[in-house]
């Protein structure tokens, strides 16, 4: 199962940085579990949300140029508050180095201004393609599914 944790852009300078946005609803499948008398968004999931505004970032900056955008590390993780449903949880991102493959980034996770989560990420990029005509036609096609869906979560452009 793949969790989407972002559900809009709502600031994006390629290059520079992004804001979005995850409104936690007690529908979440994790929430069921984690925990059913006290449910809060667990810290993995907050982590992966900024992973995944950082990804965007990245690919933007590259104008898709990677089918794939991984993390690679994830330091200096820290988590003050809980982020509980009916809550808003804004994640910022911000460039800090990019050297072509690997990119650093500073990010943080707000609750009504309040900083719930911040960390430092390093995300590396490449395509499947290794001269192979199947895996070129794969990065192809990922990178397709990452346009259409990016044009769903960008509400940048509408304003």
């Amino acid at each position: 199962m793949q969790y989407l944790l972002i559900d809009r852009i709502t600031e994006l300078q390629p290059g520079k940085r992004l804001t979005a946005v995850k409104a936690v609803s007690l529908t979440e499948d994790y929430l069921q579990d984690h925990f059913p008398k006290f449910p809060v968004m667990p810290g993995v999931m907050m982590l992966e949300a900024m992973y995944q505004a950082s990804a965007w970032l990245v690919r933007v900056t590259d104008d898709f140029a990677h089918s794939m955008v991984v993390l690679s590390e994830a330091n200096n993780v820290k988590y003050a508050s809980f982020v509980a449903p009916g809550q808003l949880l804004t994640v910022k991102v911000e460039l800090l180095k990019d050297d072509g493959k690997t990119t650093k980034l500073k990010t943080q996770g707000e609750v009504d201004g309040q900083v719930v989560v911040s960390a430092r990420l390093t995300l590396e990029r490449y395509n499947l393609d290794g001269g192979e005509t199947e895996r070129a036609r794969s990065d192809a096609y990922l990178v397709k599914r990452l346009r259409d869906r990016f044009q769903l979560l960008d509400a940048t452009k509408s304003e």
